[in-house]
This record gives C-alpha cells, structure tokens and sequence, in this order.
C-alpha cells in the first residue's frame, strides 16, 4: 500500500486551537453558521462557506464554493496557515477518557482505492458526494482527511511510539475535551521508514469519511481526464493522491449510529407495535430510555414512550446465518422494519430518515421524533464487523458506524491544483 509524505498546507502552531474545528457534516445549517459567529477564524467557515451568507441564500450555488476559496487565500495571506513545503509526514495523536490513539498522516494513491487496496464498507448519499465534489474543485485542495485504519502492524508501532518523544508540533485540548497532539516527520531517516512499513501493509479500510472519499476520487479522476486530454499527464500529479489520517484498528472506537424517521407512515403507535412483532421482534415497554447493551437488541421511541426491540429466535437465527452485512443490527433494521413497515426504501435518497450519531444520546433522538415520528437506538457496530464486510467485498447501509473521537479539520491540508 502507498502512503507518501506531502507538502502541507496547515495552521502556524499558535493558531491551530483556534482553528481546528469538528468535520462539516456534524453540524446542521443553523448550528454551523451559529459556530461560525462565535468561532470566526474556524476552519468551519471554510468548509461550510454558506456560513458567509444570509440564511436564504442557496447554500450549494457556485458563490458559495468561491467564497471558501477566497477565504482560504485569505487566511494564508494573513498568516494564520502557511504552506510548507516539506515532503512531511504527521503523527496526530487524540487522547479522549484516557483512551489515545494516533495516526499517520500522508497521502494515499487514488490507484490503491481504485484496485480495492483500499477498502470500503459503506453506502453513501447521493448529495453530500456533491456538495464535497464542488468544495474541492473551489479550493483546489483536499481539506478533510479520510480517516483510515489498517490491522496493527507492531513495528510500525514502534516508529511511530519512538517519533513522538521529540516536541509536538500543536498540542491542545479541544471544546470536547479531547487532547489533539501532532508532531511531524521531516528527516529523512524517519520518512522512509514509514513508507517503507505502509509499503508492507497489504490494505487499509475506510473507517470514516466514505463521502469525502468517493468525492475526492470523482475529482481526481476529472482531473485525470483533462490532463490526459490535453497530453501532459505524468502520474506524479498531486490529484493522484488524496489526504488521510492512518489508525491501527485495534485503537478505535465506534459510538452507535442511531435512525429517526419524521412519520409513522400513517400508522397509529398500535398498529405499529404490531407490524414490528410480526417482523420477528419482542417488544417490551421500557421504563426510559433504552441504549442496547448487545447486538439483535434495539431501542424504539415513539409517541412518547421506549420500548426494546430483541430479535426472536428465527430474526436472530437468520442474522447469525447471514452474510456480514445482512448479519449487522442495521441491516436487521432497514430489512424487517425501517423498509417494509416505515417505507424507508433507500435510506441514502429517502429525506424521512436522520442519522444521529451515539455521542448525541437519546434525548436527542426523543427531541427529533416529537410526537409524530419514530426514533431507534442502535448497538455500537464492532471493529471486527467492519473489517469483515469490507474484506468480503460487500457494503454497509449508509451511516453503520460512528467513530469517536472525531478527526479535526483544518489542521492538514493537501492541494492537488
């Protein structure tokens, strides 16, 4: 697998706190533009330009895009990023609840993504491939990192453990009270010996970021098209490569993906309950908010009360005979509940469905059903689960898993134009 070095566009060491800000897709509109009121050097305003804007305006018109261009030549202008020209590596460390894991940042080859090296494990919609296709042609840059993991390599980890002795580069502790640490690898020495171990590791998969993925391939291969077109195509073209933070897989941590659905499909809450039994579930009332402890189990709210899902005996017996993907809770859901009886048919088109991720509990699952819609509790999906569907070639219902803590960005970024 081919892991290179970049020249990176990042934040000067006393700006990046400022800077860094959570992934774009976790905030709504309100809240983004909210963020951004308070927060104005936020790397957030870049990559939610709309934030700029009146509420009224349309957020995905061409303006907008070239606003957050604009607004990137402006903050290297005024010294707040600077672009280094060193062929560097960077280690980037996230230590949350005293768990801490830490990942390589570099450039990954679109070839290894296109030939299955790299692995996915997840559909994805339709419309936020779109809105990140635009963002990176604006900005001629990748500025969300693909979060990558691959099965523990322990030599690797040996580098990477004796690399971060020396002063990090930016060390701070974020609104979440994650503790961000980076410290990058220039010399020489240290550079080839982590290209030389990424060359020995046979594949990585997506973890998070399959959006931002499949958005940097479509523009890469744009890119390629033209340059071929016009006969000056070399293969050494930065749009060859595409911007990721590597993690081992045994330091990770997936958080439920929770659904809620805005409506019954015009059912009453009875006849709800029924259909969901007939599907092959036991439900109980809960006493309050049920967060699943195992897989085949699932919480349900609706009309104001809990209730807990537990596979029956051929609904679990089934899901253990199944493939990976058809085995996942997720899975279980979209096919006996979600699909048939809500009518979710595609849940990567279909605007009735919301994901929300585990971080944001069940009051805020409760808030989002209200009165009229339907919201379900997930157990977590496993590392392991993850590994297995990629290996075997298939894909996850969109938004199976949520990684906790999440990547920053704005403090790495990679310019392929």
């Amino acid at each position: 697998m081919k892991v290179l070095p970049f020249p990176c566009i990042r934040p000067v060491p006393e700006r990046a706190a400022e800077v860094a800000a959570l992934p774009y897709d976790v905030f709504d509109r309100a809240e983004a533009a909210d963020y951004v009121a308070e927060h104005p050097l936020s790397f957030l305003a870049i990559d939610r330009p709309e934030t700029q804007f009146a509420p009224e305006q349309d957020m995905y018109a061409p303006e907008v895009y070239a606003r957050g261009a604009e607004l990137l030549r402006e903050r290297i202008d005024e010294g707040v990023y600077q672009a280094d020209p060193s062929m560097s590596y960077y280690l980037y460390e996230l230590t949350q609840d005293g768990r801490t894991q830490t990942g390589v940042v570099g450039v990954c080859s679109v070839a290894d993504y296109d030939d299955g090296t790299i692995k996915k494990h997840e559909n994805t919609r339709a419309e936020k491939e779109r809105d990140r296709i635009e963002h990176i042609r604006a900005l001629g840059c990748q500025t969300g990192p693909i979060f990558l993991t691959y099965r523990d390599e322990p030599v690797l980890s040996l580098i990477l453990g004796s690399a971060k002795t020396g002063q990090p580069l930016y060390d701070f502790t974020d609104e979440e009270g994650v503790r961000q640490r980076v410290w990058e690898i220039r010399r020489t020495e240290g550079v080839e010996a982590i290209r030389e171990m990424f060359d020995r590791i046979p594949c990585a998969y997506i973890a998070d970021g399959h959006h931002r993925t499949a958005s940097a391939m479509r523009v890469a291969h744009e890119m390629r098209a033209a340059a071929e077109a016009a006969g000056t195509y070399t293969g050494k073209e930065p749009f060859n490569y595409f911007l990721a933070v590597l993690f081992p897989a045994s330091e990770l941590t997936i958080l439920p993906y929770n659904r809620v659905v805005t409506d019954r499909a015009g059912l009453s809450v009875d006849e709800l309950l029924h259909q969901v039994a007939a599907a092959g579930f036991e439900v109980i009332e809960a006493d309050g908010a049920v967060e699943p402890e195992a897989s085949g189990e699932m919480g349900m709210y609706v009309d104001g009360r809990w209730y807990r899902l537990t596979e029956g005996t051929e609904l679990a017996r089934a899901a253990a005979e199944a493939d990976p993907v058809s085995a996942l809770d997720v899975s279980v859901l979209q096919d006996c509940v979600l699909g048939p009886v809500l009518k979710i048919g595609d849940p990567r088109e279909d605007p009735r469905i919301a994901f929300v991720g585990g971080i944001r509990g069940t009051a805020e699952l409760e808030r989002r059903a209200g009165t009229e819609g339907v919201a379900f509790s997930m157990h977590a999906t496993a590392i392991d689960q993850l590994l297995a569907v990629a290996d075997a070639g298939l894909l996850m219902p969109p938004k199976s898993t949520w990684f906790e803590p999440k990547l920053r960005s704005g403090l790495f970024i990679h310019r392929i134009a």
